[in-house]
């Protein structure tokens, strides 16, 4: 129950008691004793009113407050709404802010409807994001966090690449955090999260969060991943604040008894260990001092994909890097190219990878946003036994699919692609626009199907996928590119760029090295559009 429910409940109680008292004494004036009760009943009453005007101020004043910072924050958000929800924290926040936050303003103004802004915001709070979305952009940021190495400090203080709306976190931000880890069994990210929180209550950072809550919640993530010390220590800071906290002094007995068992197994192991390395020493021989040949371990896929993503990786020797150029291509004489070829880049050797520069034009992405932001639903993958379109965990994105035929610019933007690789399109997929949400990304998978997933098209109704054409719709500022983990390819997003590279050889087996994947966007928009060009089976 709120404060301000309290106070209600305790105005009704006592102006009952008061009613209560005049039914059963209605001859009040025959008794001076009678009345001085009634005097006590009225001063309680005030005080009570007082509480709770007093109540009703605060209430007043704390939604005063929260209107003018959701006021300045809207008018810094709305002067740039991509740009700014393209920093992963104003897009958790976001979803914090609007499926709980908004929430519990519902909850502190609710007696109050004479403006019709309770029937209004609930009304609109259908329209809310929901739990399974603020767990998402929870996910999404702890993602980002492993995939490009970011400490809690640096993403809680807003200091992300390419940042132009920078957004700190605070203490309650931080904490939800690591309840949504908590909540996922994921203790390593409990952990993080839970120490930022206590670090900026430390520092001194107002919160409705107190030291005990994190305390109770770090010390717990801490002991699941087996640092019993560290446990213990923070158990006991727990206590020295709430030394009546049951359940730590639970674990404190709990923990010093583990601890100790703990240590006598570790001491039996270090002295096994030594008596096993003497007996080692003994037995060496001069064959001994023979080296072992080592060879190279691949690097998990993975690893390689994360590695790629932040730029780092397998870099294409000199030799290769020469082969590689930019050239103005016009398709062996097209005729529309003649006069007027276009920027081509190779991008990549095996796979060939080639990049056409200002090959879609701005209008043309505009008109391309406009007609599939109305249709955008959560994107889907080809279930390779079934071929039924699916979600999927490792593909986050929006997208929609454009036929030629709803509007000219797509038939034209369609007849560019034919023009410039030679392929027919009347046997390619429609286009398929993708917009990347927080986080965003697509993990390593194949463009084409392969001889154990004969259906993997059926729903589209389409063969097998020769090549990949990929429009970049948008610039962006961190992350966002498109790897591929077995050869160390990495292309980044530009706008009114293109890629374009075969998934199948001339035979018509598919080529493997094509695997790639769409790496998180960390701080920006990411639009694209996919054509797959397919053979007829």
């Amino acid at each position: 129950m709120s404060r301000m429910e309290r106070q209600c409940w305790w105005y009704l109680l006592v102006l009952g008691c008061l009613f209560q008292t005049l039914s059963a004494h209605s001859d009040f004036y025959t008794s001076i004793g009678h009345m001085t009760d009634l005097l006590y009943t009225e001063k309680d009453l005030v005080t009570s009113l007082k509480n709770y005007i007093t109540a009703e101020e605060n209430k007043l004043k704390q939604v005063k407050q929260w209107a003018e910072k959701l006021d300045v924050l809207s008018a810094i958000a709305m002067k740039d709404p991509e740009g700014f929800l393209g920093n992963p924290v104003n897009a958790f926040k976001l979803m914090k802010r609007l499926n709980t936050e908004w929430g519990d303003l519902e909850s502190l103004v609710l007696k109050d409807t004479k403006d019709g802004f309770i029937s209004n915001l609930t009304l609109q709070r259908q329209h809310f994001p929901t739990d399974e979305d603020q767990t998402g952009a929870a996910k999404a940021l702890l993602r980002l966090q492993d995939t490009y190495r970011l400490d809690t400090n640096t993403i809680s203080t807003g200091d992300l690449p390419g940042v132009t709306h920078k957004s700190p976190m605070t203490v309650e931000d931080c904490f939800e955090l690591g309840k949504i880890a908590y909540s996922e069994v994921d203790y390593y990210h409990t952990e993080l999260w839970m120490e930022q929180a206590l670090k900026q209550l430390d520092e001194g950072e107002e919160s409705t969060v107190d030291k005990v809550t994190v305390l109770d919640y770090l010390s717990y993530a801490i002991y699941q991943q087996g640092d019993l010390g560290r446990a213990l220590e923070l158990t006991k800071r727990l206590l020295m604040l709430d030394p009546e906290h049951q359940r730590a002094n639970g674990n404190l007995k709990y923990f010093e008894f583990q601890l100790i068992n703990q240590r006598k197994a570790q001491a039996q192991e270090a002295q096994k260990a030594r008596e096993e390395g003497k007996e080692r020493r003994k037995r060496l021989t001069s064959d001994a001092s023979k080296k072992k040949k080592h060879f190279r371990e691949p690097v998990p896929e993975r690893k390689m994909y994360e590695m790629l993503c932040r730029g780092e990786g397998i870099k294409l020797t000199p030799r290769r890097q020469r082969r590689l150029f930019c050239r103005y291509f016009d398709n062996h004489g097209h005729p529309k190219y003649l006069l007027s070829p276009v920027k081509q880049e190779d991008e990549w050797d095996r796979p060939y990878i080639v990049r056409y520069h200002d090959i879609i034009s701005h209008r043309e992405i505009e008109k391309v946003k406009e007609l599939a932001k109305p249709r955008l639903r959560r994107a889907t993958i080809s279930n390779p036994i079934t071929g039924v379109l699916e979600t999927a965990p490792y593909r986050i994105s929006k997208s929609a699919w454009l036929t030629a035929y709803e509007h000219p610019m797509i038939d034209q933007i369609n007849q560019r692609i034919e023009d410039l690789t030679g392929l027919e399109m009347d046997t390619a997929e429609e286009l398929q626009v993708a917009n990347y949400g927080v986080g965003g990304q697509y993990e390593p998978h194949f463009d084409f199907g392969r001889k154990d997933e004969p259906d993997a098209f059926k729903e589209l109704g389409t063969g097998n996928r020769i090549a990949t054409w990929l429009f970049y719709m948008s610039d962006v500022a961190a992350g966002g590119a498109t790897v591929f983990p077995d050869v160390g390819a990495a292309v980044w997003p530009k706008k009114g760029t293109a890629v374009f590279w075969y998934n199948l050889f001339p035979s018509g087996e598919g080529d493997y090295s094509t695997r790639h994947a769409a790496c998180p966007v960390l701080v920006g928009n990411k639009w694209v559009v996919s054509s797959w060009l397919d053979v007829l089976w």
